[in-house]
């Protein structure tokens, strides 16, 4: 499956959470936040590994220093970025084009926009990300239908 479909569902899902106002306790949101936080700093060193030339040791001080996480998972995720170049980025783009076609069929359609049934077309689809955006153009056309 398509990584950018596939992870970004999975980060978009995530935030869906305070849609559904499932983040009640501040300790939840704390949670949240402490992945989020997580996810932005694998974007900066999967960039700074393969666009700026950090050293494997350059990018397990940087992920010490800015998250929670222990030192071997440090280690993991470091690794797992230096045999995948471009995962984190792809994670990222697909939940940002997912809120991006969910804004743009809520504009559309109003009070017309069913957001279970935004989800349905979205899963109907694997990716790539192009042809889940021209499947969702197409429903928003349809009037949501």
């Amino acid at each position: 499956m398509n990584t950018a479909f596939i992870e970004g569902w999975g980060l978009y899902a995530e935030a869906v959470g305070f849609d559904l106002e499932l983040f009640e306790d501040p300790y939840e949101r704390y949670g949240h936040y402490s992945y989020e936080i997580w996810r932005a700093v694998r974007l900066v060193i999967d960039t700074g590994m393969h666009g700026l030339g950090w050293t494997q040791q350059e990018a397990i001080d940087y992920m010490m220093e800015k998250t929670a996480l222990t030192e071997i998972t440090v280690k993991n995720e470091v690794d797992r970025y230096i045999t995948w170049p471009g995962q984190a980025l792809a994670y990222k783009v697909g939940m940002l084009k997912f809120q991006e076609l969910r804004q743009r069929a809520q504009d559309q359609l109003g009070d017309g926009f069913d957001l279970k049934r935004f989800h349905d077309v979205l899963l109907d689809s694997v990716g790539p990300l192009y042809i889940v955006e021209e499947e969702i153009n197409n429903w928003i056309a349809g009037g949501g239908n």
